[in-house]
């Protein structure tokens, strides 16, 4: 079993059709039955109706701390793209492997699949964790029900490895996300007679000038980390649902729109100042109808990761790699999940980019996957010794 390599098992994971809206459970039963066969237990924590589930691994002793790699199993859809490859089986070419979800993330899965199988033949000293997710591309959701579970444990994992693609540069930092849907409630009317009525598409765009203009302030007079691509706190309006034909005054206008904070940033604070800013326009709004309002739900939401430099993981995963340089990313992982509920320093560190994650052709290197082989294989080697 210990001769299996991560591309064969990569080629196997590409296969399940793991898209977050369909099932994953086959490729948690294939990862289950492959860690059954070298003698591990698997726990699954499943979604209340069972179509789901989360997998929780211990290789070595059980009763004590150790490193946990971490890693999602759904992929994103490949509807409306223009794949020249068939989104669901691993194609090898120029030192390449295409597929949905190779880079993001079933690349760092199957080299923690090898890493745990190949685990079994060593006397570990300290545990190698393996937890396996669902529901990441849609908010971090599969993930909480691990994390209940892991609040409950007697013993946590001491520190934790996310897989997601980094080119094998240590991550300490990534945004947070809080997803929010704003219902602008107006007064419907016959078009000739608009002024009578609040047009809900109208508070929309009121609503989005104050985003914009939240945004603006941010990027000029917020906190600001020259690690990140874009430094600072983002707005961004995605989604707008209104109206019904052109000669009726809309009365209902849905807007979906993220805040991706800075850890430093409270998106709830944001959330608050958007409110106060929104006063005016409300009264103003239901001058002509009482009823007139713009109600925000928080759909979803993750916390950012900020590790400092020097917690242990960071040094430690820093050694195993080889690598001095430390990145973050603008993109979010279950890591400030795991930081910020359970308290479990958290670096991210995967092979590939996120460059090439969510499109058509969708590729992880070689060179990065026997990166990431030798970075797990240094990892075991330390896990006999004993951190």
């Amino acid at each position: 079993m210990g001769g299996v390599s991560t591309t064969e098992i990569l080629a196997d994971l590409i296969a399940f059709p793991t898209v977050s809206r369909d099932s994953n459970r086959a490729l948690i039963d294939y990862c289950s039955t492959m860690l059954g066969k070298v003698g591990v237990s698997s726990q699954l924590i499943e979604s209340e109706d069972g179509s789901k589930a989360n997998l929780f691994a211990t290789i070595g002793p059980s009763d004590q701390p150790g490193v946990m790699l971490s890693g999602h199993t759904d992929v994103v859809p490949v509807d409306g793209q223009s794949w020249t490859k068939p989104p669901f089986t691993a194609v090898q070419q120029d030192g390449l492997v295409y597929g949905r979800g190779s880079a993001d993330m079933k690349g760092f899965v199957a080299a923690a699949m090898r890493a745990a199988v190949q685990a079994t033949e060593l006397e570990l000293k300290t545990p190698l964790h393996l937890a396996l997710s669902y529901d990441e591309e849609i908010g971090c959701v599969g993930v909480r029900s691990l994390i209940s579970m892991l609040k409950a444990a007697p013993v946590r994992p001491q520190m934790c490895i996310v897989g997601e693609p980094t080119g094998m540069a240590v991550a300490t930092g990534h945004k947070g996300k809080t997803a929010i849907e704003a219902n602008c409630i107006g007064s419907e009317a016959h078009s000739s007679l608009a002024p009578t009525a609040v047009n809900a598409i109208h508070l929309a765009c009121d609503l989005i000038t104050e985003i914009r203009a939240i945004q603006d302030d941010l990027a000029q007079n917020g906190v600001q980390d020259r690690a990140y691509d874009i430094p600072y706190t983002t707005l961004h309006a995605g989604l707008i649902n209104a109206g019904v034909a052109l000669n009726i005054v809309p009365g209902t206008a849905a807007v979906k729109f993220e805040i991706r904070n800075l850890p430093a940033d409270s998106p709830d604070e944001i959330l608050k100042r958007l409110k106060s800013a929104l006063k005016p326009v409300i009264e103003v709004a239901r001058s002509r109808a009482p009823k007139a309002d713009i109600q925000f739900e928080v759909t979803n939401a993750y916390p950012g990761l900020e590790t400092p430099l020097d917690e242990d993981v960071v040094k430690f995963v820093g050694e195993l790699t080889g690598r001095n340089d430390k990145i973050k990313v603008a993109f979010g992982t279950e890591g400030g999940l795991f930081s910020q509920n359970l308290g479990i320093p958290t670096i991210v560190c995967g092979p590939g980019f996120m460059d090439q994650g969510h499109k058509a052709d969708e590729y992880v290197s070689l060179e990065q996957l026997a990166m990431c082989d030798r970075m797990l294989a240094a990892l075991n080697q330390r896990l006999v010794v004993g951190l």
